[in-house]
């Protein structure tokens, strides 16, 4: 079936990466299979995480599908497009139309996105993964590929104010090598697995970013276990608790 949405969604936002003049840094393509099914793993920073997820695809010719929450789809704005780049909506209350959906996209070859902490990071740490990725994956019987992003907190994050005049921002972006996900395995087991991959990717990507913050009013976007601002995961906890 013809692209008719999701293509020129990926023009626009290759012009708006140029008017931004963003600094993308994309390694591990390769690891990106050309054709079947995959489910595509990463950790989650930004509101806009997924278009560079779909990003570190394109060189392998492969067009993602996120799963994303429901609201997003009830957008005026984003709802029309994500249907018509066939994302799939996430009811939290009733996920198993979600899961069946994902399910049927990775067996017709189709590369499915997850973010398995579910929801943004404030502390840019990793939060614990969920283990619907690894549970698809091996029903569908296709591998998981893990990737990382760094540097996307800086353009749109939760608690923080978008700012898109921003210019000259490093975008850090890592795959790694797939990470099996057979049957005769649990999906706990995997799940683990496949967050050590994740965090080796992200501490990668944070090693290879080429700038610092500024200045003290310029270290939230960095966690607080690399001297920055950010709350710390317990922090975080704390305030939700109250």
């Amino acid at each position: 079936m013809a692209e008719l949405v999701y293509r020129p969604v990926i023009g626009l936002a290759r012009t708006l990466f140029k008017v931004w003049d963003l600094r993308i840094d994309c390694r591990g393509s390769e690891n990106i299979p050309r054709s079947g099914g995959a489910v595509l793993v990463s950790n989650h920073i930004s509101y806009l995480d997924f278009v560079f997820n779909g990003l570190a695809a394109l060189p392998q010719k492969r067009l993602v599908r996120f799963m994303a929450k429901e609201s997003v789809f009830r957008h005026r704005i984003s709802g029309p497009l994500m249907r018509g780049m066939k994302h799939i909506p996430v009811d939290r209350e009733q996920g198993e139309a979600a899961y069946e959906q994902a399910l049927r996209s990775l067996r017709s070859g189709e590369i499915v996105g997850v973010f398995p902490e579910a929801t943004i990071s404030q502390s840019f740490t990793l939060k614990s993964f969920k283990s619907g990725a690894a549970r698809l994956a091996q029903e569908a019987g296709v591998p998981l590929v893990p990737m990382a992003l760094w540097g996307t907190q800086r353009l749109w994050t939760k608690g923080h104010p978008r700012n898109f005049r921003r210019s000259h921002i490093p975008i850090t972006i890592r795959v790694g090598e797939a990470v099996e996900a057979t049957r005769d395995q649990y999906a706990g087991a995997i799940t683990r697995r496949l967050r050590e991959r994740v965090q080796e990717l992200l501490e990668s990507a944070q090693r290879a970013y080429p700038v610092r913050p500024k200045g003290p009013e310029d270290m939230w976007w960095m966690p607080a276990h690399l001297g920055g601002t950010a709350p710390t995961p317990e922090e975080i906890r704390a305030a939700e608790a109250h």
